[in-house]
């Protein structure tokens, strides 16, 4: 979350960083660091091999109409923020008889939206202001289940961009200004596409029931790593 040209110290255990520096101009920015989300599927594909490729994480998820009381915390290097405990580890719960791959791959991949949504409500808590748009990048975007799901659990729109790999755009951007390439941000930022946005449909109830759940399993994973 861009904050401007002084750094802010979040009250809500997110980092302050540089965003950019421009003409010896800084900018800052609230981050919050989640260890473990897309690789949650390579862990799919290569840990438990119930997908023989990380693309095939969208059709498997499609084989059950929910995630059955399954939840994953994908911890397998602790958890970031906001929570900050190196000594967790993942747990899966909610587990029964009638849990399927379906159920777990849902878990696992729903797992980087709730992680998402822990930073995006501590940085709402820290800016004191309702986010109205989220905006996404990287390979775990080209899943449209992820990216629905997202905007559905934070009830708010998500946009995917034409190209997904901001950070590196990014980085050819900031070279371009400053060799001169291009004049100004504001001519850069007229390059940025919406590919597809996403809008929530989810009722508040059953947000509200996922959301609970989710900080259940959150509670079970801190509990695991206490001795």
């Amino acid at each position: 979350m861009h904050t401007g040209t002084q750094p802010v110290v979040s009250k809500n255990n997110l980092l302050t960083t540089i965003a950019w520096k421009i003409n010896n101009e800084v900018h800052y920015a609230l981050e919050g660091s989640v260890f473990i989300a897309g690789a949650v599927v390579q862990w799919l594909r290569d840990g438990l091999k119930v997908i023989k490729k990380s693309a095939d994480v969208e059709a498997l998820t499609a084989t059950e109409q929910d995630n059955g009381g399954v939840y994953m915390v994908p911890a397998f290097t602790g958890l970031g923020a906001p929570y900050w405990n190196q000594h967790a580890r993942g747990i899966i719960v909610g587990l029964t008889r009638g849990s399927s791959d379906g159920h777990i791959a849902r878990a696992a991949v729903e797992s980087i939206a709730y992680q998402t949504m822990d930073v995006l409500k501590a940085m709402e808590a820290d800016a004191g202001i309702t986010i109205k748009e989220v905006r996404v990048d990287g390979g775990a975007t080209i899943n449209d289940y992820l990216m629905q799901f997202q905007s559905n659990l934070l009830n708010t729109a998500v946009v995917r961009p034409t190209i997904t790999e901001t950070t590196a755009l990014g980085a050819a951007y900031l070279a371009g200004l400053a060799v001169g390439f291009w004049e100004s941000v504001d001519e850069v930022q007229a390059y940025w596409k919406k590919e597809k946005s996403f809008e929530p449909y989810m009722k508040d109830e059953v947000r509200g029931k996922l959301q609970k759940e989710w900080k259940r399993a959150i509670k079970a994973a801190q509990t695991w790593s206490e001795e």
